[in-house]
């Protein structure tokens, strides 16, 4: 099934201590729809300057992402500029230019509209709930946030956490927004606000799954190229949902396994500057990274 995504494109200005990518191509939307279309079709709103190159187009294009719904504005795409500590566990933004994508108003087209998975990537509250207000009755809908909103707009993050079915948040989110020092705590408590699925990332350690019916925990892909971690968290959105939107139902055999798959699509992107990896990938390096990663789980 089709598979809908409303977030950033930008170019990222990026420095580890593998080197210094400029204004390479990435954004949220950029990053989540490279890995979806792994597993199906994926249809991307999101918006970008009068700057934005053609190449970049037919990248996306040409790994089947939809742009019918990437509005182009007079004026410069959004920018990045982050630097990442020596142990890439942390980072320090020295730069952000929203440019276009400051009063960005998402405009999902007509035929976009009765999508049946929606993922809505990191951004305000209202920008998220604004999307949810043009679509059909999706059948599954997550969203993703940080601590900017909860922090600044707490009351809108919680009227959307009872309009949507997951949420993606890392560790210390959880616990900022529920008020819980206890992991385990905070993402039982995060529940009790509306969604029946939150999955807490934990970058280099994994992440932890919860919903209603079971808790999960997963470690990451033990890759040993880590090259660039921006993108990791949205390529992690765009496997586990671009597997879910293949499957018929949304059983909790299938979350275990998107989660995983999320998992794998993570760490092809952190293996290469921006999208260049994720954006080399194929469905095959991901299923010989899902098998790995079963055997490494089970010990077998």
């Amino acid at each position: 099934m089709s598979l809908l995504v409303v977030g950033s494109t930008a170019f990222d200005t990026v420095e580890t201590p593998h080197g210094t990518a400029t204004e390479c191509l990435g954004g949220s939307s950029t990053y989540f729809g490279l890995a979806a279309r792994l597993f199906t079709p994926v249809r991307l709103v999101s918006v970008v300057g009068s700057d934005f190159p053609q190449r970049h187009r037919d990248l996306l294009q040409g790994h089947g992402i939809d742009l019918a719904g990437l509005e182009t504005k007079p004026g410069k795409t959004f920018r990045w500029h982050g630097r990442y500590s020596q142990d890439m566990n942390s980072r320090d933004t020295l730069d952000v230019q929203l440019n276009t994508f400051g009063d960005f108003r998402p405009k999902v087209p007509a035929a976009f509209c009765a999508t049946p998975f929606v993922f809505l990537a990191n951004g305000s509250p209202a920008t998220q709930r604004s999307v949810l207000e043009q679509m059909e009755a999706p059948r599954f809908c997550v969203a993703d946030t940080m601590d900017l909103w909860i922090t600044h707009e707490r009351d809108g993050l919680l009227e959307l956490l009872r309009r949507i079915d997951g949420l993606i948040v890392n560790d210390g989110e959880v616990k900022q927004l529920t008020g819980k020092a206890n992991l385990i705590q905070a993402g039982r408590a995060c529940l009790a606000l509306g969604p029946k699925l939150v999955i807490v990332k934990k970058g280099e350690h994994g992440c932890f799954v919860f919903s209603n019916f079971f808790h999960y925990a997963l470690p990451a892909y033990p890759t040993e190229a880590v090259v660039d971690p921006t993108g990791a968290g949205d390529s992690f959105a765009g496997g586990f949902m671009g597997y879910l939107a293949t499957c018929d139902t949304i059983s909790l055999w299938n979350m275990k396994r998107a989660v995983a798959y999320g998992t794998v699509t993570a760490s092809l992107t952190v293996e290469g500057f921006g999208v260049e990896r994720i954006a080399q990938a194929d469905r095959d390096t991901v299923e010989r990274r899902f098998h790995e990663l079963q055997q490494f789980v089970s010990g077998g």
